[in-house]
């Protein structure tokens, strides 16, 4: 093996065996120690490996089990456009359409619920600082496939009928519309996707495992002062879908 990037041979063996047949759907690989010692490495660099295989999708990890070789991924696309901040729920019910499939969403939400330090940061308020809350879960024929989590400050809302997203006569309308009833014109939204592994609580929402891949989308919105209106982060598996961007080309 090169000693610059053991993990990559290995990975790139083992990916090839998959390939061959060697183990198929289902099939449980050897250990770590047996890797190890088969390809005269160390564990830790034979566990990198099968890491990598498994982020890749070939592999899947179960707890106190082993690793397997698993189903190839049927991911779909999630395009994130202008036209997917028009509405919260909206959005993913009207692809989900196109593609002939049923999506629906649910949501609950929290008033007066204190900004934790992170969200506080966010929202440019501070800590303690009264919010809203809300928790969404995107439905695929009945079953949780995405999950979000949008707050607010409560000083932009409050003793309004837009003050719960999910309630009143603009009910489902989305941030931009919600926020222009109160005189705030919502004129960006910044992105930002991280991968991270879901925990125990997503994975049960989710139907994944606990470590699974995922990405976080943190998107916050601001006003035409640059002042953040609302921020959210939505939990996507990655084994279910892929994200595309799609950006307006502007013509002279």
């Amino acid at each position: 093996m090169a000693r610059e990037t053991p993990y990559l041979q290995v990975a790139e063996a083992l990916r090839a065996r998959i390939e061959e047949g060697e183990w198929g759907i289902g099939d449980k690989l050897p250990s770590r120690a047996q890797l190890a010692a088969e390809y005269d490495i160390g564990q830790s660099v034979a566990q990198r490996a099968m890491e990598l295989l498994i982020i890749e999708g070939l592999l899947e990890g179960r707890a106190g089990s082993g690793t397997y070789v698993r189903q190839p991924r049927l991911r779909q696309r999630m395009f994130r456009s202008r036209s997917a901040h028009s509405r919260v729920g909206g959005s993913f019910v009207a692809t989900m359409a196109e593609k002939g499939r049923k999506g629906s969403y649910e949501s609950r939400s929290s008033a007066r619920l204190p900004a934790p330090e992170h969200i506080a940061a966010r929202l440019a308020i501070k800590t303690g600082d009264m919010t809203v809350c809300t928790h969404y879960e995107y439905l695929l024929e009945g079953r949780p496939v995405q999950l979000g989590e949008s707050w607010e400050p409560l000083a932009l809302t409050d003793k309004t009928p837009v003050v719960l997203p999910e309630m009143g006569p603009f009910a489902g309308a989305g941030i931009v519309k919600r926020m222009r009833t109160v005189g705030v014109t919502v004129a960006r939204a910044v992105e930002v996707p991280r991968p991270a592994r879901a925990t125990q609580a997503q994975a049960n929402l989710l139907g994944i495992s606990v470590g699974e891949l995922v990405t976080i989308i943190e998107r916050t919105y601001y006003d035409t002062e640059g002042r953040p209106v609302e921020t959210a982060d939505f939990t996507v598996p990655d084994r279910r879908w892929e994200i595309a961007y799609e950006v307006a080309v502007p013509h002279d």
